[in-house]
């Protein structure tokens, strides 16, 4: 058995902001002809499908939330609240139960049955534009879409829609432990305000029901189990987080993605039916997750190496996804068999909502592509960093209107 920390290993740097774009994808397959891990700051990073599915689901291996909290100093107040209810922090008899209670309203036929609103919000939003001929795709599209989707699925004004991407943003910056030091004020805020916000819906829906996520989860029983209010509007709280910024993001890598493929968008136009397999395929080469975290709470052996307790695993998915997928390109006829994505994870922690994100991006693509014939790029897209949610702060484009 080796121990892990002597072996020769690559070296890689995830606060390095200038890993984006194609720079990010040279570096990230240089490494994995290399090794199947490389060495961080402060851990390892798997390269790797096997050895990232490995992680994941290991027992002894957990989301370091608490961890990245503390070392911040985040000990009260109501972020620390919201990050010991977390159902990404949480495991055990704890997570499964929640996770119990929330899974019938992600199922794949419950997430369908969404597919209408979907399509109305999308048609709403491209008639905006649709004269144009040119947008910042981001503002117009990506952003507006998963937001008012994710209102109308917790029953809530579309008005809202702008506050809760708001507040999923900054919410979902409590991942990233440089902008948790920066910005910790402005993510106390956006918690402060959505606990306020939903707990006026919560009330709203317990004396008038209607066909929506909050109401279901207060009605929702398992085993004679229900929700309590805290537990509600902390679940509805990850629902907010892990759905609005995400889609966005992968939306918009997706636009990105057709613009630089013409002939895959125009293919797209002529067969909707692809519109499954073109969204795996904007799944598998741009993860908007490209990098997630797990600490071991045990001493752990993989492939004759031994890792202590306490070490950091980053789990790449982006090379995961490449992982015994064949030929790299961004193809959207080409049949991956099973070669399984990282996107969403992996074991206990799999992403709730990856039903209704899969659904929300294949009638987002399905509705634009036979409508924005000519998509290209209208000037360069402005990249975020893949610390945390992975996207784009711009992206211009132009079709023929």
């Amino acid at each position: 058995m080796i121990d892990v920390s002597t072996l020769d290993l690559p070296e890689f740097d995830p606060t390095d902001v200038t890993l984006h774009g194609e720079r990010f994808h040279e570096v990230m397959a240089e490494l994995a002809a290399t090794s199947w891990i490389a060495r961080a700051p402060l851990g390892y990073l798997t390269l790797d499908r096997a050895a990232g599915e490995f992680f994941l689901r290991s027992k002894s291996a957990t989301f370091p939330g608490q961890l990245i909290a503390e070392l911040s100093g985040v000990t009260d107040g109501p972020l620390r609240e919201e990050i010991d209810h977390n159902i990404l922090h949480l495991d055990g008899e704890r997570h499964r139960r929640l996770r119990n209670l929330l899974n019938p309203f992600f199922t794949p036929r419950a997430s369908d049955r969404w597919r209408p609103v979907m399509r109305e919000l999308i048609e709403n939003i491209y008639a905006g534009i649709a004269g144009a001929g040119r947008c910042d795709f981001v503002a117009a599209v990506a952003k507006p879409y998963p937001s008012q989707t994710i209102a109308a699925v917790m029953g809530a004004p579309l008005d809202d829609a702008p506050r809760l991407h708001e507040w999923s943003h900054w919410m979902q910056s409590q991942f990233d432990g440089v902008a948790l030091l920066e910005h910790r004020g402005r993510i106390e805020e956006a918690v402060h305000d959505f606990y306020e916000w939903c707990d006026a819906l919560i009330a709203r829906r317990r004396s008038d029901p209607a066909d929506d996520l909050i109401s279901v989860l207060i009605a929702a029983e398992a085993d004679g189990d229900r929700l309590d209010d805290g537990e509600l509007r902390n679940l509805v709280l990850d629902v907010l987080a892990g759905g609005v910024d995400t889609t966005h993001a992968q939306l918009a890598h997706a636009a990105r993605l057709f613009a630089g493929h013409p002939e895959q968008w125009a293919l797209l136009a002529e067969r909707p039916e692809l519109a499954p397999r073109a969204v795996e395929e904007v799944l598998r080469h741009e993860p908007v997750t490209p990098i997630t975290a797990r600490v071991l709470t045990a001493d752990v052996t993989y492939r004759d190496c031994s890792f202590p307790a306490g070490t950091l695993i980053l789990v790449g998915s982006f090379t995961g996804n490449r992982d015994g997928a064949g030929d790299p390109a961004f193809d959207i006829t080409t049949d991956r068999g099973n070669a399984r994505l990282m996107t969403f994870g992996a074991g206990l922690h799999f992403c709730v909502g990856a039903n209704l994100a899969r659904a929300e991006l294949e009638e987002a693509l399905t509705f634009l592509a036979p409508r924005m014939p000519g998509l290209r790029l209208d000037g360069e897209p402005s990249f975020g960093t893949i610390a945390g949610i992975y996207g784009l702060d711009a992206l211009p484009i132009a079709w023929d209107a």
